[in-house]
């Protein structure tokens, strides 16, 4: 059975490994918190990624260090980093990410973006795959080796990906589900491949008997999950502090389960978080872990820094330049053309593709066990380690500017639109539409259920091709594509329209679409849905009619239901009947994320 340090060893060198002969844990931990607390102030006044300041945090620890001790007169300060120590405690910061993850896994909220998750992701995973064992082959790799490369340039980091998507608010957003189902295709078939590299027996026995456990474990997850946690959590959830120890609990009992059965911990925390994912109380737990994540996501990237071997970059730059070049340029460009196959438009495309362009965790942990194993040399794991800092570090600057990236390159990605128009439009002449739905989310469902008496006069644009398709099979004139678009625009009838409703979540976005509409149609009604009071101001600042604000309203909507069955002026029963048939037809379709807002 492997060690929580050998399951997942961290970068570094063994050159590089320094037991701390002054000083205890504590104070070495408190400097490398100071630093990357520091540096993580520091960068943010500039508008930079913390990430980037946690791993120069790694990289400049030991210097730092040396320079105090050669210029102190404190008797014996002589600090030296156990980064071992570190590496062991940065475990817990990915462990609990994927308990975190499984937790706010929901595979119905993904169901609208299930075929370009699914079946995308695996030909992403196959066609990446595949040009990386010839590239490393055409290296000098033998062949175990180049399989690991290629292995390691398919998969992105959920870890760093999840956290930049959470803190911007976009995992509820077109781009956000699609990047996060394909992560999930990612993790899934990352574990199938720990599962398959743990043994160096790669015969049908050793393989099957592997999968034979991670299902026989998996099940056992689900009947848990299912006819018992529910009454254990129910307990718990009366005592915050006990409902915190409890998931913990979880937690460890799965990471060490599948650890005994020789699998990665942290795919026993992944399990676990599925396990209580389904729960009434996984919000709660999500609230109370964070932080714990946030703290060893920290020990994590600080680790990264530290594993830096400036001798092993300098004698395989090529190596480096041309994994960097994969995962940079030509990873992205795939993941966007199969995007745009799957008949979504650049934007989305752009931005899916965009948040995918690095290595992460799960590379990590491959080349580590592969290492372990004897598989592959210590060369190859010290370029996977800076490819995965490289590419990490620089993810999360596209991820940052992500929209300013998007309006540079918005003219050359349209060939890429080609891909997205076939059978995503109708627009029949007979009848002209005077009403225009720009967005078909949450409240545009809710809209367009009342103007079904008149739906040959409305017309419905949005990008997501699963939306356009159902209403061109229900009748309504359709538009698929960005409502930014000039063209898209200019079809939409303005001049005719009497009203224009826009329910789409970005600021700029619907400022430009009102400026717009308002030069060619001055007496049109236009009513746009914000996110705040600060935006629903600016909205009225800029003539709109008026602005939709989802909680209010609810609000209004709640007191109306009260006050009429407080008068007797309404059947609650028949009104519940009508709230959980309308929740149902919205669950089909993916449009309620309750995890994720």
């Amino acid at each position: 059975m492997q060690t929580f340090i050998n399951d997942f060893p961290l970068p570094y060198l063994e050159e590089d490994r320094v037991a701390a002969v002054n000083g205890d844990f504590f104070i070495q931990l408190g400097l490398i918190v100071m630093l990357a607390g520091g540096l993580a102030y520091l960068l943010r006044l500039f508008r930079q990624p913390q990430i980037l300041a946690y791993v120069l945090a790694g990289i400049l620890i030991k210097p730092i260090l040396n320079l105090i001790s050669q210029f102190t007169t404190i008797p014996g300060f002589n600090i030296l980093i156990d980064q071992s120590l570190i590496n062991s405690m940065s475990i817990f910061g990915i462990a609990f990410l994927l308990f975190i993850v499984g937790l706010e896994m929901d595979l119905k909220a993904l169901r609208s973006v299930s075929l370009v998750s699914s079946l995308g992701g695996l030909i992403q995973i196959s066609i990446l795959g595949t040009l990386g064992f010839l590239v490393a082959l055409l290296l000098g790799y033998v062949s175990i080796e180049a399989a690991y490369v290629g292995l390691i340039l398919a998969f992105s980091s959920t870890m760093v990906v999840m956290k930049i998507l959470s803190d911007k608010k976009e995992l509820n957003t077109l781009h956000g589900r699609i990047t996060v189902g394909i992560l999930l295709m990612e993790d899934i078939v990352a574990i199938l491949a720990l599962i398959v590299l743990n043994s160096t027996d790669f015969t049908l026995s050793i393989i099957g008997l592997a999968i034979l456990k991670f299902l026989i474990l998996f099940v056992l997850a689900f009947l848990a999950s299912r006819y018992l946690f529910k009454y254990i959590f129910r307990f718990a959830a009366k005592n915050q502090e006990l409902l915190l120890v409890t998931a913990l609990s979880v937690c460890f009992l799965f990471s060490l389960a599948f650890n005994y059965f020789g699998f990665s911990i942290i795919i026993g925390a992944f399990i676990a978080g599925v396990a209580l994912g389904n729960l009434e109380y996984s919000f709660e737990i999500i609230g109370k872990m964070k932080s714990l994540k946030d703290f060893f996501a920290l020990l994590f990237f600080v680790s990264l820094g530290m594993g830096i071997s400036f001798a092993a970059i300098k004698s395989n730059w090529i190596v480096i330049v041309i994994l960097l070049g994969i995962i940079i340029f030509f990873k992205p460009m795939l993941i966007m053309t199969i995007c745009s196959v799957f008949k979504y438009t650049k934007k989305p495309s752009f931005m899916v593709a965009n948040s995918l362009a690095q290595i992460g965790e799960f590379s990590l942990i491959l080349v580590a066990q592969g290492l372990a194993l004897g598989h592959v040399s210590d060369e190859l794991f010290s370029v996977t380690v800076f490819v995965a800092l490289a590419s990490i570090t620089l993810t999360s600057y596209y991820m940052e500017y992500n929209g300013f990236f998007y309006r540079i390159l918005d003219k050359p990605l349209s060939l890429f639109d080609k891909f997205t128009t076939e059978g995503l439009e109708y627009l029949p002449t007979e009848v002209k539409p005077t009403i225009a739905l720009c967005g078909h989310n949450r409240i545009g469902y809710s809209i367009l259920r009342d103007l079904r008496k008149v739906k040959k006069r409305v017309i419905v644009i949005d990008y997501n091709p699963e939306i356009i398709n159902k209403m061109v099979k229900e009748g309504y004139h359709c538009i698929y594509g960005e409502v930014t678009d000039d063209e898209i625009i200019d079809r939409m009838n303005i001049k005719k329209l009497k009203i224009l409703i826009s329910t789409i979540p970005g600021l700029k976005e619907n400022l430009y679409l009102i400026k717009r509409v308002r030069e060619v149609n001055k007496k049109v009604n236009i009513l746009v849905a914000a996110n705040n009071i600060d935006e629903a101001m600016k909205y009225y600042e800029e003539g709109v009619d008026y602005v939709i604000l989802p909680h209010f309203l609810g609000g209004e909507h709640a007191s109306n239901i009260v006050t009429n069955v407080r008068t007797k002026k309404l059947n609650l029963e028949r009104k519940r009947k009508d709230h959980i048939r309308n929740l149902k037809n919205r669950q089909a379709i993916g449009h309620e994320h309750p995890k994720r807002n």
